[in-house]
């Protein structure tokens, strides 16, 4: 059994996400103790509960611990399990962050798995669901991984009550990432979304973030306003490159201006595509797990070394026979994965 201390590293919920799916795909039992211990709340939220109960359903596995509050979990992977599921995270709990650890632990399917998963889109402190379409996908899609999702419903807090459909065909022979520069930008996809305010926020939004971008590219704009029963809106970014993509974001909040929310959203793309990264901050500790399993080196490109792609990195050598190389450049870091079998 593989022993995770929780509190190492970030100390959140990732650890807990990405464990118990390297449990599935390893066939490793493993136990978690002092979950989320240097975090205001200790312990498991219901998020992280739903994201178990769903990796665990995915794949017939056995679990002690799985409650609200706890700070010991013990998870062990079984084997195969259904390929159509249906869960529900509770109010505006994030349904990004349960989708991080279902689409990893899909990894060990043979056939496509279809998820409908119910909850926030797009809340605080979680990657907006748009981020996955957007950059995620595109970006596994070269590992060999091919995903799409379709949202039914928008979900925003305190509500909730969004609706995500997500199907992943898995790859059992993982392709290795290598994206050692960009290329030309080819243009810029904005997509400004709403629910239940007035139309115009839409339009301030992607007007204010296309009035800071309209020097670096030629800027898509898509609009997404929709009635629903949460309220909330947000603006999320995706510059395609020749060889790849960075994405970024910002969401609304009472009293903040929508032109404000599109420049912040702007203003975080512009730190991203002058930092030197060939991956953002969120889709290198979201995509680095893949290219541990995968066949052979993968390397990319960081502005900045999160804590969260920090721990993923030191999670993954505890599961895997991998290792990583930084390296310090003029502008930002190269990192390679190196499995095994790539050394």
């Amino acid at each position: 059994m593989i022993e995770v201390d929780g509190s190492r590293g970030e100390g959140g919920g990732q650890i807990v996400r990405t464990s118990i799916a390297l449990a599935t795909l390893t066939g490793n039992d493993v136990r978690l103790t002092n979950i989320r211990e240097n975090r205001p709340t200790q312990g498991l939220s219901r998020q992280h509960c739903t994201a178990i109960r769903a990796v665990a359903g995915m794949n017939d596995s056995w679990v002690v611990g799985n409650q609200p509050g706890s700070r010991e979990l013990v998870f062990r992977p079984g084997e195969g399990g259904p390929s159509e599921l249906v869960f529900d995270v509770g109010s505006a709990g994030s349904i990004s962050l349960v989708l991080q650890a279902m689409l990893l632990s899909a990894q060990s399917h043979d056939s496509p798995v279809r998820m409908e998963i119910h909850g926030g889109t797009n809340v605080k402190w979680a990657p907006p669901i748009d981020f996955y379409p957007q950059v995620l996908f595109p970006l596994l899609s070269q590992m060999g991984v091919e995903a799409e999702m379709e949202i039914l419903e928008r979900g925003f807090y305190p509500q909730g009550g969004g609706r995500v459909k997500v199907t992943v065909t898995p790859e059992k022979e993982l392709k290795p990432l290598v994206i050692e520069e960009l290329g030309e930008l080819r243009s810029v996809r904005a997509l400004s979304y709403s629910q239940n305010l007035p139309g115009r926020i839409v339009d301030e939004m992607a007007w204010s973030c296309q009035e800071m971008l309209t020097d670096l590219a030629v800027i898509e704009v898509e609009k997404d306003v929709r009635q629903g029963g949460s309220t909330g809106a947000g603006i999320s970014l995706a510059a395609d490159f020749r060889h790849g993509m960075l994405g970024a974001s910002a969401l609304g909040s009472r009293g903040t201006p929508a032109q404000v929310v599109g420049q912040e959203a702007a203003k975080d793309l512009i730190v991203e595509m002058e930092g030197g990264g060939t991956l953002d901050v969120h889709a290198a500790d979201q995509l680095v797990p893949y290219m541990a399993l995968a066949k052979g080196v993968s390397s990319f490109k960081v502005w900045r070394i999160s804590k969260h792609l920090l721990s993923q990195m030191d999670l993954l050598e505890t599961f895997l026979d991998v290792s990583f190389a930084i390296y310090r450049l003029p502008k930002g870091y190269r990192i390679e994965v190196i499995p095994e079998e790539g050394a």
